[in-house]
């Protein structure tokens, strides 16, 4: 029982159960303990999920990606472009998308690398950067800021069964989210560049030192937050049919909360990827089940606000707990 209250993923489960309980018995009878509300926020935690799962790595190392959801609208954006304008095959975009991802994601970790400025900051102008990119980008070629018609493009439907098809009611992206999340946890628990990635974050010189290759590491988790952020706006472009340079917007700052509820601390050094998973758990409840409560959608951020503020002290109260018990 000590060792399971030690994990930081801990409290957050306790936030999950706390979670479904109140919706289960607030909005029960409305559908969200059917099959088709678990699909729902399922769904929306999965895709939330696979984010969440890079961005704890990355901070578990001591360092932050502001410009996940604006390469989420790129990515998108450069996919369908790809396939509308130029009539490439839809798995030759998505590879040009994610070689255009991983640039951007090295880019990142060079910069921040090289220079020593804080990666908030390096990041938060790509952000910049990518979204004015691609408004202005999409405009000069469209005169839009949408896309359609991708279910045109040659061999959609053998990407849709990859990246949007459903499996018993449930959306394929749930899979996804399973196994990168699992990949994801044995890096980080159970290999050397596991250990390298807590010791970049919770003493850089000390590593260093022990001879860990700090930047190779960090540019590394730069590039894995980038290809992850393409990876949904895969699933989005698939899913929709098309792209919108607004898809993705705040999506950088949820995941950074999924993280922080699954007991990723914001100094680095310490942190979970089980833990983002019940974070953007919560998250993907929280955001649907007050759909299910009827609550008026003009207090949607309101409630979401203080359900996900619960959750945190929750964790908290959880974490104060295991330092007790330390003692």
């Amino acid at each position: 029982m000590r060792r399971i209250l030690h994990r930081p993923e801990f409290g957050a489960a306790c936030g999950v159960i706390a979670v479904w309980v109140f919706f289960s018995l607030y909005a029960g009878g409305s559908g969200f303990m059917s099959q088709a509300g678990a699909a729902t926020y399922l769904e929306i935690a999965s895709e939330l999920g696979i984010l969440a799962a890079a961005v704890s790595l990355l901070m578990i190392a001591g360092e932050f990606d502001l410009s996940v959801g604006s390469m989420i609208a790129a990515s998108g954006m450069t996919l369908s472009l790809l396939c509308d304008r130029l009539g490439w095959s839809i798995w030759a975009a998505i590879a040009a998308a994610m070689l255009l991802s991983l640039a951007v994601g090295f880019a990142n970790g060079l910069v921040v690398v090289r220079t020593g400025l804080p990666s908030f900051i390096v990041t938060l102008g790509s952000l910049f950067i990518l979204s004015g990119g691609t408004i202005g980008m999409t405009r000069l070629i469209t005169g839009r800021t949408q896309i359609g018609g991708l279910h045109e493009a040659l061999h959609f439907e053998a990407a849709r069964a990859v990246f949007a098809s459903r499996i018993g009611g449930f959306s394929v992206s749930i899979i996804w989210w399973v196994v990168i999340t699992a990949l994801a946890t044995w890096v980080l628990l159970r290999t050397r560049f596991g250990n390298w990635i807590f010791g970049a974050g919770g003493a850089p010189d000390a590593a260093r030192n022990l001879g860990v290759p700090v930047r190779r590491v960090k540019i590394t988790l730069f590039m894995t937050t980038a290809f992850c952020a393409c990876l949904i706006a895969t699933f989005q472009a698939v899913k929709f049919t098309g792209s919108d340079v607004l898809r993705g917007t705040g999506k950088e700052l949820e995941a950074i909360l999924a993280a922080v509820l699954g007991g990723t601390l914001l100094t680095g050094g310490h942190g979970s990827v089980v833990g983002a998973a019940f974070g953007a758990l919560i998250f993907g409840m929280v955001q649907q089940g007050i759909v299910f409560a009827g609550v008026d959608s003009d207090w949607y951020k309101v409630f979401l606000g203080v359900m996900l503020i619960g959750a945190v002290l929750v964790n908290t109260y959880v974490r104060g707990r295991m330092v007790e018990a330390r003692r």
